[in-house]
Order: structure tokens, then C-alpha cells, then sequence
């Protein structure tokens, strides 16, 4: 069992934060699944129609994480939240990238409901999760970057285990370590807001999306919640 925690010192920063976590156990990522390649190619349907298009970072639930990053120090234009660069992705290429039947399924979910995404391999996480301020000695290696290790600024947001960063810069990228593939079978996924006065059913409508995408594919799916006033849930 991994908990996942929001610090104290985050929770105060931030007070309207809400995080969905979503685990999937017994999944089963080598085997067709139709309805997450459905959902990203109705995506793609409607950017090429003009019907719809991502969220930029004029949207109020873009807008909130360039601000949070630049409160700890992060230039969001040069650093993007994942939500907002896979939006810029998608609508200059027009398509998703694809990864793998997981990931593909938390990038749709992500961009059609305008809120960062990630996830975790807990078979590959050391210990409990915390949400935190980096000290700034901690190791990262990023995502797709076995060979290089990079130090969070003191300060920053991170998702952080006992071994290291699983997450710099709140959501901007992943960790190789804890990274999601096709042999992945107990994975936690996760969706975020910083208004959840305003967006907090927006992040519930795309956590139960979420969960309906793996519940075919997996043995058991849960979802929990994390805020400043519930900070902390077991995997």
C-alpha cells in the first residue's frame, strides 16, 4: 500500500487544491483497448472539425498553474504544466500522441477536461508519496532520460518518494523510474485543480471518465480524493 500525501506547507500555499487519485490494480495493458482509442480519435474529430479545441493558457484552469509556477519560481512558458503543453501539441499536430493504452487513456481524459495528468507505477515507487517543496538536493530523472539526474530548485513543487522525484515542477513531467508501460499492472492515476470551488466537479466528471476507461482492463479501480482538509490516501 502507497499513501500519497499534500504537505502541510503545500496545502497552506494553495488552499483550494483538489486532487483526484485513481488506482488501477490487475491491469492489463497488452490487450485492445477500444474504448480509450475511441475517445482519443473523437478528440481528434472534433479539433479537426473546429467543434473544440484544448484549453490554452487564457483558460482560468491553465491560467491557475502558470500562476502557481511562477509563485515557486518556474516560468510556465518555458516550463509548461502537462496540460497545457500536450494541448499545444495536439492542436498544432492535430493528433494525441501514443503511448500506450494507459497513458493514451489519462492524456485524453487530460486534455478534454483541461486538467494536468500523471501517473505512477507503484511497482516502482519506494515508500509513501508526498506532495512537497523540494529541498532542492533531491535526484530526478526525467521521463524518456534514463542517464540524466537534475535537482529540483528549493522550493518547488514535487511528487516525491523516498528514493527521489517522481514529478518536477507540480506536473510538468514524470520520472523514468515510475514511469507507465504496457507491463504496468498497479498503477495510480492522477488529476488536478487549483480551484476546486470553481472546478471541482469539472476533475470528478473526468476521474469517473478516467475510471471507466481502465475499469475493463484491470482487476479493481478506485478513486479518492486529496485537499488541504483530507491531505492524505492509500493506494
Amino acid at each position: 500500500m502507497t499513501a500519497f500525501r499534500i504537505s502541510p506547507v503545500v496545502a497552506e500555499a494553495f488552499p483550494d487544491t483538489l486532487i483526484a487519485l485513481v488506482t488501477a490494480t490487475g491491469l492489463r495493458g497488452r490487450e485492445p483497448w477500444p474504448d480509450t482509442s475511441t475517445a482519443v480519435e473523437d478528440l481528434e474529430q472534433q479539433l479537426a472539425l473546429g467543434i473544440w479545441r484544448p484549453a490554452d493558457e487564457s483558460d482560468p484552469r491553465v491560467e491557475a498553474w502558470h500562476t502557481a509556477y511562477r509563485s515557486f519560481g518556474t516560468n510556465p512558458r518555458r516550463i509548461r504544466p502537462s496540460v497545457d503543453a500536450l494541448g499545444r501539441r495536439m492542436a498544432k499536430s492535430g493528433t494525441l500522441p501514443r503511448i500506450n493504452p494507459a497513458v493514451d487513456s489519462y492524456n485524453s481524459v487530460s486534455v478534454r477536461h483541461g486538467l494536468p495528468a500523471g501517473a505512477f507505477d507503484l511497482g516502482h515507487v519506494t515508500g509513501d508519496v508526498d506532495i512537497r517543496r523540494a529541498g532542492g538536493g533531491e535526484e530526478f530523472t526525467p521521463l524518456g532520460e534514463p542517464g540524466t539526474v537534475e535537482h529540483p530548485r528549493p522550493g518547488e513543487i514535487i511528487y516525491a518518494d523516498r528514493e527521489g522525484v517522481l514529478t518536477r515542477h507540480w506536473n510538468h513531467r514524470d520520472a523514468h523510474r515510475t514511469r507507465v508501460t504496457e507491463d504496468s499492472t498497479h498503477v495510480a492515476f492522477v488529476l488536478e485543480t487549483l480551484h476546486s470551488p470553481r472546478d471541482g466537479d469539472i476533475l470528478k466528471v473526468a476521474a469517473d471518465e478516467l475510471q471507466g476507461l481502465l475499469a475493463p482492463h484491470a482487476e479493481q479501480t478506485a478513486a479518492h480524493y486529496l485537499s488541504p482538509d483530507h491531505p492524505g490516501a492509500v493506494s
